[in-house]
């Protein structure tokens, strides 16, 4: 019996067109290859969503979610993150939440800064970060081995040189870190607006808490490298796959991308002045 004969023949058995038998093989094959492709995609960035990889590959999020559900295909998944404790002993900022009034249209309009703890060996190094929420960029970084104002400002101003400019607003919690008084005295200096969350409000900060959420699951275990040097290395790789090489879904590519491509359209931000003497003081 004949290939042919035996497709009528199971056609006939479960009361459907021979063609529909066509039309189920070409695409099973069709779906195969797609399967391969967003496994190709995961076994780079293995953290990528249905939605991430819709858009590394050009693809209606829909087919590949459809695909992932078909082939039983899953990102790695973040556990619950914990938070920092609460400076429940200081005074509130008499300064209030401004960020959340306003939508910025360009990069270097809101910088949101926060820092988190990461564990080594039987103590903590802290990592500072700022953010610029047009971009998603972090666009500076510090690490060290307290959470001072001195390791807020570093980041601060690592933004500021990499950037060559500073934010007109910049965002933050109330850690004693950012409204001791020499962090709140530099933005006075160089004329940034301050803005802060209510006390005890983590996602009024929303920014940060989402990219160390993923930063910290995507960096892994902490505790497994030989020294503090390979440590340092690993988080500098990790911010800059952040950069350069994650897609962020709310802006559809990633975020130094998405920096060139407004730089590209209309020039990069004005340097401000007082910043550059400022780093150029360091």
């Amino acid at each position: 019996m004949d290939n042919a004969t035996n497709k009528s023949e199971l056609a006939r058995s479960l009361g459907i067109a021979r063609s529909s038998l066509y039309y189920r093989s070409l695409r099973d094959k069709k779906d195969e290859a797609a399967r391969n492709e967003i496994q190709a995609v995961l076994d780079q960035h293995p953290h990528y969503g249905h939605k991430r990889i819709a858009l590394e590959l050009g693809w209606n999020k829909k087919r590949s979610l459809r695909i992932m559900h078909k082939f039983d295909l899953h990102p790695k998944r973040r556990k619950k993150k914990p938070h920092k404790p609460d400076d429940e002993g200081n005074t509130p900022s008499l300064v209030g939440n401004i960020a959340k009034t306003i939508c910025p249209i360009r990069p270097n309009a809101l910088w949101v800064g926060d820092f988190t703890y990461l564990p080594w060996r039987d103590d903590f190094i802290y990592l500072a970060t700022a953010l610029d929420v047009y971009t998603r960029e972090i666009v500076g970084w510090h690490i060290g081995l307290n959470h001072t104002t001195s390791l807020v400002i570093e980041a601060f101003l690592d933004g500021a040189a990499r950037t060559s400019g500073t934010p007109a607003i910049f965002h933050s919690d109330q850690g004693s870190e950012y409204i001791s008084g020499g962090y709140e005295k530099l933005l006075e200096t160089l004329n940034i607006t301050p803005s802060y969350s209510k006390k005890s409000s983590p996602w009024e900060n929303g920014y940060q808490e989402s990219f160390y959420g993923n930063f910290k699951f995507e960096l892994g275990s902490t505790t497994g490298f030989k020294d503090l040097g390979e440590l340092c290395e690993a988080i500098h790789k990790q911010i800059n796959y952040y950069n350069t090489n994650r897609i962020h879904t709310s802006i559809k590519t990633q975020p130094a991308t998405f920096r060139k491509q407004y730089e590209a359209k209309r020039g990069a931000c004005p340097a401000n002045t007082k910043t550059t003497a400022v780093v150029a003081a360091r």
